[in-house]
């Protein structure tokens, strides 16, 4: 199963939506760092367009690990980012640069992605745009 997390993950770094989507179930949880969890697809879709939108990141020193059984893994990793665009009760985006660390935490069945769950340091990041 960690190829499909691979396959995720090389789709995020290119910017392929349809890529990161076809490695999800059609009723994926995404559990973002800060608010609601999101529900299927669709709602997937709208997150990735958002932050598109939004900021430029590319993952780095990625290291994956999966459980026995291949039902569950796990990936940390390094985002390097640009914030773009404004985001929504954030501080002003004016092109600044960011270098955090990450990690998902991901159920699998099928061959396909079920949960999706990311956590970085919010705090770390707003001390990083805002300079």
């Amino acid at each position: 199963m960690t190829q499909t997390v691979k396959a995720y993950f090389d789709a995020f770094n290119t910017g392929d939506v349809a890529g990161m989507l076809a490695c999800l179930s059609d009723d994926v949880a995404h559990h973002v760092n800060e608010g609601q969890v999101r529900a299927g697809k669709e709602a997937f879709r709208a997150f990735c367009e958002h932050m598109n939108h939004c900021y430029r990141e590319n993952l780095t020193d990625m290291v994956i690990f999966e459980a026995e059984g291949g039902t569950r893994a796990a990936a940390e990793y390094v985002v390097n980012g640009t914030y773009l665009n404004t985001d929504d009760g954030l501080p002003e985006a004016s092109g600044q640069t960011y270098r955090l660390p990450a990690g998902s935490f991901f159920s699998l069945e099928n061959g396909l992605i079920t949960r999706v769950v990311t956590y970085y340091n919010l705090a770390d990041w707003m001390r990083q745009v805002k300079g």
